[in-house]
């Protein structure tokens, strides 16, 4: 009887460390958008492999060569440079008759072209009619791409736009220049990509009814700060100079401040001390999508920034 429990205890014994050992590789064997959604943080730590960093070999010390430069140095403190003889013009004869001074030429003076005068910024202005939709597990370039194209009566999902801009469903990340060739690309409307972006021309943006995703760092909010930095696309659909703050629609919070609720239509507070802060962690990225008629509208809010070189000087 004792040898039958003995064994018994053995067994089950083997079977929890078979479990045990087993379940880093069962964790793994998950997809990422269920673990991340479903698993809790000590066992999501599992479902990551280690990485074990080579020891990369050092570099040896560069032996002293500066002898090689002697001979070099020595040739070029003694060598002689010959001049050519000095041609002596022959005398000139003196005429005396006066010779007449020229009148200088005056050119004709330019009047510089008048500096373009930026477009106003109005103290507040909103986009109506966005249709806002949550996204699933990293679609959010997706949804809210499909969120932004709603502004135009564009019936689009991330359904839609997922499939041409993450074919592979486990790719975490969707470049706003994929986002943007979308639009160009798919549809009748245009997209551009910028980089060193800047409140006002946001806000120049959105007064005239152009839709603007910014790239932000963000500290995900209540009980999914443990999640730490995430990089994230934001829909700027309002913005109040009084109150310093834009509104946003967010495809994972959604639209209010509740994390996940869609509580009221005005959208999740930006303020403009939170966009200064997180915004350069992507460069100050930003996606302007409009109507091709909006285009010379766009370049004379963006400036000098269409210009490539100027903007990547710009963002320095």
């Amino acid at each position: 009887m004792v040898s039958k429990r003995l064994f018994i205890l053995v067994f089950l014994l083997v079977v929890v460390g078979a479990a045990i050992l087993a379940l880093p590789l069962a964790l793994r064997a998950i997809p990422p958008r269920y673990a991340a959604r479903f698993l809790p943080k000590p066992l999501l730590a599992l479902t990551v492999p280690e990485q074990e960093s080579p020891i990369l070999p050092t570099v040896a010390r560069p032996a002293d060569a500066s002898f090689l430069l002697e001979p070099a140095a020595t040739a070029a403190a003694t060598a002689v440079t010959l001049l050519p003889p000095t041609f002596t013009p022959p005398p000139t004869a003196v005429s005396d008759q006066p010779v007449a001074t020229p009148a200088p030429i005056i050119p004709p003076t330019q009047t510089p072209p008048p500096a373009p005068t930026p477009i106003p910024i109005p103290p507040a202005a909103r986009i109506e009619g966005v249709r806002h939709e949550f996204q699933e597990w990293n679609n959010c370039g997706p949804a809210t791409l499909a969120m932004t194209l709603s502004v135009f009566d564009l019936n689009l999902t991330q359904k839609d736009t997922a499939p041409i801009l993450k074919p592979n469903p486990e790719d975490r990340n969707v470049s706003p220049h994929e986002m943007a060739a979308f639009v160009n690309e798919r549809t009748d409307f245009q997209a551009l990509v910028r980089v060193n972006g800047q409140a006002d021309t946001v806000k120049r943006l959105v007064a005239n009814g152009i839709p603007v995703i910014l790239e932000i760092g963000i500290e995900p909010p209540g009980e999914f700060r443990w999640m730490g930095w995430y990089g994230h696309y934001m829909l700027v659909v309002a913005y109040d100079d009084a109150q310093e703050q834009f509104w946003i629609y967010d495809s994972w919070l959604g639209t209010s401040e509740v994390p996940l609720e869609n509580a009221g239509p005005d959208g999740r507070i930006l303020t403009y001390e939170a966009l200064e802060r997180d915004w350069p962690h992507f460069n100050r990225n930003y996606i302007a999508v409009y109507r091709p008629d909006q285009a010379q509208l766009v370049a004379d809010i963006i400036g000098p920034d269409m210009n490539d070189d100027v903007m990547w000087r710009n963002n320095l």
